[in-house]
């Protein structure tokens, strides 16, 4: 159990820092390097023995793992932007899973940018450009469509709209690590506290 409750935390923690920060770009156009790197290092660690290893270890999901204790708090006031893009994203990963032709394409394509991260790096603009492409032809075909908010001028900028859709696919790996760990609208409702116990002690174990 205490396993479980741990895997779904940090399958949780990885999809908030991946919306957290595809806010951060939209309203100022800036990220901490190494959260974004936690978040895209998911999408080339598809067989990692476990969550930890697919983020690279905890120590770099300190973001995600603050934003989901605040949103899951009972003092705190949920924020209904991070809100929504969770939610849309959960629902997206959904019935991606259920379309093998997009999981095919999807697969080639993590494939293909797997490959050109070891030429180049996992961060560099050429493989963001072509993770977002893989998000562009397959969850960006799906409804309902993610609507990001932020500053008009940072959004048509081509290299932030490019990292932007990166992190959505990063969130909807974090998803399907949600659900593999067992996952499900219940045991986000019931478990919650048990998550949000466990996400306050990975942090002061990883400090």
């Amino acid at each position: 159990m205490k396993k479980d409750i741990h895997e779904r935390t940090i399958a949780l923690a990885g999809l908030f820092q991946a919306a957290t920060l595809v806010r951060q770009v939209a309203r100022r156009g800036q990220f901490i390097d190494d959260d974004v790197e936690a978040c895209l290092n998911s999408l080339f660690l598809i067989n990692a023995a476990d969550a930890d290893t697919v983020f690279g270890g905890i120590s770099h999901l300190h973001t995600g793992l603050n934003s989901l204790m605040v949103q899951f708090s009972s003092k705190g006031t949920r924020d209904i932007e991070l809100t929504r893009y969770v939610v849309t994203l959960f629902y997206l990963e959904r019935k991606m899973s259920k379309n093998p032709a997009l999981m095919q394409v999807l697969s080639n394509g993590l494939d293909a940018s797997t490959a050109q991260a070891e030429y180049f790096s996992k961060t560099h603009p050429n493989v963001i450009a072509g993770l977002a492409d893989i998000y562009q032809k397959t969850v960006s075909t799906l409804t309902p469509k993610i609507m990001i908010s932020g500053e008009p001028g940072i959004l048509n900028n081509p290299d932030n709209a490019n990292l932007i859709r990166a992190l959505l696919l990063a969130g909807i790996r974090a998803s399907v690590l949600w659900r593999q760990a067992g996952g499900s609208r219940w045991r986000l409702l019931f478990q919650r506290g048990a998550i949000v116990a466990e996400a306050r002690r990975l942090l002061k174990t990883s400090d």
